[in-house]
């Protein structure tokens, strides 16, 4: 990049004021020490370099409104005003030499003007101001990626362009999220056409390609032809679709944080809308800073929120199949939390051939939560282990570990377990025993389609260092018999109260009946929870077959 000579003339003060030079794609080809101790960087920073990349809080300011105005204008033109960014009050004279833009700035050392001297600019930029608070806003409200994308091309759209497209690439460099918007709703089908089916090939022309290798904004006042030629191959739908769309001119802006170029904001205008002018794209680039602020932390918070999903679902292990019964288990995380909570199952059998069945419900719905829930799980399941102790017994000792370990969580569990002593060995009747920390009763569905509510003395919650003693319900099931233990999740989903909820359950396990239990399952979620549980779901559901190929006994 060739560097410039600048003049340098004396401020009033007698103290030369700082000095930058702008190229004609507003690129610092000068820039003295006092400049850059003005804005607050190294020369090395601003040299060289665009002014959307060395200083993306530039755009949109009523200053850079008088940068614009200055290189619209052949004469010297000067302004006093309060720059943000730099949190004080400036005196700047510009002026247009050839096709550079020289800027002498120094801190206001006179009265602070009172008024505005032009209304229609202040009304202008408090409009702008106003849109890129919105952006801020609506951009923050949502730490899902996918919907972030959403969000930006439905602010963008038509307030900036005729239609928009955004992607964000994800770690592979592909594609991750994709979002479109188009002011007329009877172009989307021909929008969509367009960008699935055209022809995605390398292209060095390619704006898109271009910001998303320097990083910096790229303007095509008019769309040349030959550059969509590729992209549109031989598909004649394709070619039919772009026509309509009309589109003449575009402004690509790159979607950059940490130091990285992570996606593309795409502007499109047709020929009823002219192209960017500057300081649209200048709105534009400060849009695409804001937003991909919002959408870095949104791909951060999903990247951190992946690896805890992976390590909940590591430990939430498929259920034995032990002889004569089939286990079936569900786990839903609320889809407020994005796929990562406090809920879990399991269950295992023991030395003796005993099935022990687990359920529960750390406290929280985020990440703490899941490792907290895998610190208990993993602690009741060794204890359960180590010795075929009654369901009572094993929750008292997971109590002491908990304390003991400083572990400094609560938890809901129930300890079920499904033993078949010598004498009803061959019958198809079993003995459940079980022990609830202050978790909901489970359900019984008898082979003639009664439901039974397995109520029992409520007691404390996990971690909660009660000194109570904790005790055992024991009831008798019967082969053809279904047993369901679930998280308040499935019954309070819509609001709902426990006492409410629970007759939901039951009037749901009741009117399915018998059906395989991996099916009652799906059914009992797609039925009450639908596709966005308000709280996490977990599920376990046991059905006892008939034992060396006798009937099922109703009971």
């Amino acid at each position: 990049m060739p560097s410039a000579v600048v003049p340098r003339p004396q401020a009033a003060s007698g103290r030369p004021p700082a000095l930058a030079v702008f190229d004609g794609d507003w690129t610092l080809v000068a820039v003295d020490q006092a400049t850059a101790d003005l804005l607050g960087r190294r020369r090395e920073e601003l040299t060289g370099r665009n002014i959307w990349i060395a200083l993306p809080e530039f755009a949109g300011t009523i200053f850079h409104s008088f940068l614009l105005h200055a290189r619209s204008l052949g004469e010297r033109v000067t302004w006093r005003g309060f720059y943000p960014p730099a949190g004080c009050w400036l005196d700047a004279t510009a002026e247009r030499v050839d096709d550079q833009l020289h800027v002498s700035l120094r801190r206001s050392v006179g009265p602070v003007p009172d008024g505005a001297a032009d209304p229609a600019a202040e009304a202008a930029e408090y409009d702008r101001m106003r849109f890129l608070a919105e952006v801020s806003e609506a951009m923050t409200s949502t730490l899902d990626p996918a919907e972030s994308v959403a969000t930006l091309v439905d602010l963008v759209v038509p307030r900036l362009c005729d239609w928009a497209l955004v992607t964000v690439l994800g770690d592979d460099g592909a594609p991750a999220d994709e979002g479109r918007a188009h002011r007329d709703p009877t172009r989307l089908g021909d929008l969509d056409l367009y960008l699935s089916r055209r022809v995605r090939a390398a292209n060095e022309d390619n704006p898109m390609a271009t910001a998303l290798l320097t990083g910096e904004p790229i303007h095509l006042p008019v769309i040349d032809p030959a550059l969509v030629e590729p992209a549109l191959g031989d598909d004649e739908e394709v070619r039919a679709a772009w026509e309509r769309l009309d589109s003449t001119s575009i402004t690509v802006v790159p979607l950059r944080a940490r130091a990285e170029t992570f996606g593309v904001l795409a502007l499109v205008n047709t020929s009823a809308r002219p192209p960017h002018g500057e300081m649209e794209i200048a709105t534009a680039v400060e849009v695409a800073r804001r937003a991909s602020l919002a959408i870095d932390n949104a791909r951060l918070y999903g990247r951190q929120l992946a690896v805890a999903e992976t390590l909940q679902r590591s430990l939430l292990t498929p259920p034995p199949q032990p002889d004569d019964l089939e286990i079936a288990v569900r786990y839903l995380p609320a889809s407020s939390t994005l796929h990562v909570g406090g809920d879990w199952y399991d269950a295992f059998q023991q030395p003796d051939g005993a099935t022990l069945l687990v359920i529960g419900d750390v406290v929280g719905h985020n990440v703490d939560a899941a490792a907290a829930m895998g610190q208990v799980r993993s602690i009741l399941r060794g204890i359960a282990y180590d010795r075929q102790e009654e369901p009572a017994r094993v929750l008292t000792r997971v109590d002491a570990a908990l304390t003991g370990l400083r572990i400094g969580t609560l938890a809901t569990a129930l300890i079920a377990r499904l033993e078949q002593p010598p004498e009803l060995a061959g019958t198809g009747r079993r003995v459940l025993r079980w022990s609830s920390a202050g978790h909901l009763a489970p359900l019984l569905l008898h082979g003639d389609g009664r439901v039974e509510t397995l109520e029992a003395a409520p007691q404390t919650l996990l971690g909660a260092e009660s000194t109570r003693p904790r005790t055992d319900a024991v009831a008798e099931v019967s082969a053809g018999d279904t047993l369901l233990f679930y998280t308040d999740g499935l019954v309070e989903q819509g609001r709902t109260g426990i006492d409410e909820g629970t007759d939901r359950l039951v009037a749901a396990v009741r009117e399915l009946g018998p059906v395989p239990v991996d099916r009652l399952c799906d059914a009992l979620i797609e039925r009450i929870v639908g596709r966005r549980p308000e709280d996490d779901v977990a599920i376990v559901a046991v059905r006892c077959h008939p034992q060396d190929g006798g009937p099922a006994q109703a009971s």
